[in-house]
């Protein structure tokens, strides 16, 4: 129980589920960072925050046997449920490892790159979470980071007070667990505090119409979200309307999600670093 409080979400069946939808929306640009990042057969890879394991499963199949996945989730939930998804896809070469990202030692080195996605915006330290996965890489090693970078972005067009009123409920949890939405601001400071230097920096905005698959993406968020009720309702002492269930149920009229034909998600950015570590006077160029 204690776990599912400390997640926002939770651990349980439907947040399994809503990330592995996640996942497929963004697969795409994740497949083509992580072959950017040059991530191939036979790397080592560090999945940091991996949670129920979608991207560890897909990254295990690009390494294949001769590389090796080290998937590092603080939920045993997650953990397991990972597991038990690759038993299933007979992939041997996932070591799962229940850890905290910000109070555990990793147990991981000498990796080729680490993924992490939606992680620095939950920690309370990420300085201290970069700098530990730093010292995890090889020198050389690669970093591949998708983060929020304006979460005020996130809005249904046209503009909707509901809309709003949830956004900020979303961002008052998020500061107040100890987390920053708007990481993504930081990170240019904070990678090379780290040890790293930036190879690229890419903005990711999308525009879509409620059809669409990235559609299902922030309306699941919606749907999941443990006090979404409590906004639309209660949050200023009267009912509202719209908005009550983001995957078109409840209330059609007038406000919300459910009556609109168009909305724009948050913007996020990838960033791909190098560890700026090299056994030798001069560390490899950027490209």
């Amino acid at each position: 129980m204690s776990e599912e409080r400390d997640y926002l979400l939770g651990t349980h069946d439907a947040e399994v589920e809503r990330l592995g939808l996640q996942h497929r929306v963004w697969r795409p640009r994740v497949l083509d960072a992580w072959r950017r990042a040059g991530i191939t057969v036979g790397s080592t890879v560090i999945d940091a925050g991996a949670g129920p394991g979608w991207a560890s499963l897909d990254l295990a199949e690009i390494v294949g046997q001769e590389g090796r996945v080290s998937a590092l989730e603080r939920s045993a939930r997650f953990v397991d449920v990972l597991n038990r998804s690759a038993a299933a896809r007979g992939l041997r070469n996932i070591d799962a490892s229940t850890v905290d990202l910000v109070t555990d030692p990793l147990p991981a080195s000498g990796a080729d790159a680490f993924w992490i996605r939606w992680v620095l915006a939950f920690v309370s330290d990420p300085a201290a979470v970069l700098a530990k996965l730093h010292a995890a890489l090889r020198p050389g090693g690669v970093a591949v980071i998708h983060e929020y970078l304006d979460y005020n972005t996130l809005a249904i067009l046209p503009d909707q007070p509901a809309m709003e009123e949830f956004k900020q409920l979303v961002v008052d949890d998020w500061r107040a667990s100890g987390g920053e939405p708007n990481i993504g601001r930081a990170l240019p400071a904070l990678l090379p505090a780290a040890g790293f230097r930036i190879r690229s920096m890419q903005p990711i905005v999308e525009a879509v119409r409620k059809g669409d698959l990235v559609w299902q993406w922030p309306a699941t968020w919606g749907h999941n979200y443990p006090r979404h009720d409590r906004c639309l309702r209660c949050r200023r002492g009267r009912p509202k309307r719209g908005l009550r269930h983001p995957d078109g149920a409840g209330d059609h009229r007038g406000e919300g999600l459910t009556g609109q034909r168009y909305g724009a998600s948050s913007s996020r950015f990838r960033a791909i670093s190098r560890s700026q570590r090299s056994p030798l006077a001069s560390s490899r160029s950027l490209s």
